[in-house]
């Protein structure tokens, strides 16, 4: 069956989600607990992009730290000397070998400056890159696409803040019934998907990266154009786009009159207005992405011109 190993990889995140939650606080309040930084900086490319973005709402809201996302080529294109001051630099990557964001690690590193790598591939490039690191441990990922590690990113990002004395309570994690309620709302929303020539992902605040993952992981998987929005940037022209031939996938709150428009608007199931909500309210683009993929005839385990792992400078 198209997109097998995809299907299994997200029918196994409530349980791999569960058995590492208390394990990456535990770690992390050992490794960075207690210190007080400026800034953190934030390195990460696709998936963990998104994951970053999380991360960032999550540290400013949070914390009360400014939070920057890392253009890698400021370093590793132009060798601009930036002048952080006590940063705290947080390098995303599920397969540890993205180059550019463990230059990234390696020149904050050589600043003097605390830097954790996040990874599913422990002794990667990333964790030498870094003065600490956690490891995601979720277990080989063999779909191209990722899943259970963005979730387990997200998850990650959401215990640094609770191990740096954020005000966060214990994370909602997702459950099996609620990988079935995604599946069924994938189902019912994929007919939508399918007959739109313009698609968009809206969502704002925590979820505004989940609009991002949704996009991607429809581009990457049933190579359909999506493009992602905060919704209240999407008033601010994209919304013209919102007709007769259109759908908007929306993460949190229609955008007001788009579907007097004629846009077709799905509604992600909620999971709640919790700041770890994100980690479960993916798993219904996930599988709008697969049941896309494979209406299109298309097999997600296996892209085309891409790869599990994509290196860039």
């Amino acid at each position: 069956m198209l997109g097998e190993v995809m299907e299994s990889e997200i029918r196994s995140q409530p349980r791999l989600l569960a058995e590492n939650s208390s394990r990456y606080l535990t770690e992390l309040e050992r490794a960075i607990g207690g210190r007080q930084f400026d800034m953190v900086l934030l390195a990460g490319r696709g998936s963990s992009d998104n994951a970053a973005l999380f991360a960032r709402y999550l540290i400013e809201v949070h914390l009360g730290i400014p939070v920057s996302l890392s253009a890698p080529s400021v370093i590793t294109r132009f060798g601009s000397e930036i002048r952080y001051r006590n940063c705290l630099a947080v390098g995303i990557s599920q397969s540890g070998e993205a180059p550019d964001v463990a230059e990234v690690l390696e020149h904050l590193r050589g600043q003097g400056h605390v830097t954790l790598a996040i990874t599913n591939s422990p002794g990667s490039r990333l964790t030498r890159s870094s003065e600490h690191s956690l490891d995601l441990g979720m277990g080989k990922e063999q779909a191209v696409a990722a899943t259970k590690t963005y979730t387990a990113s997200l998850l990650a990002v959401y215990q640094l803040v609770r191990a740096l004395s954020g005000k966060l309570p214990e994370p909602a994690l997702p459950s099996d019934e609620w990988v079935g309620d995604c599946h069924s709302a994938a189902s019912a929303s994929l007919g939508a998907v399918l007959r739109s020539s313009i698609l968009f992902a809206l969502a704002r605040g925590y979820s505004f990266c989940t609009a991002q993952e949704t996009a991607l992981k429809l581009m990457e998987c049933a190579l359909l154009p999506c493009k992602s929005y905060s919704t209240a940037d999407f008033e601010h022209g994209p919304k013209a786009l919102a007709g007769h031939g259109s759908a908007a996938l929306v993460y949190g709150a229609k955008p007001d009159g788009i579907e007097d428009q004629g846009c077709l608007v799905e509604v992600a199931p909620s999971f709640g207005k919790m700041a770890s909500s994100p980690i479960a309210e993916i798993i219904f683009g996930q599988w709008l992405a697969l049941l896309a993929s494979r209406a299109r005839g298309l097999d997600p385990d296996d892209p085309r011109f891409l790869t599990k792992i994509t290196r860039t400078l």
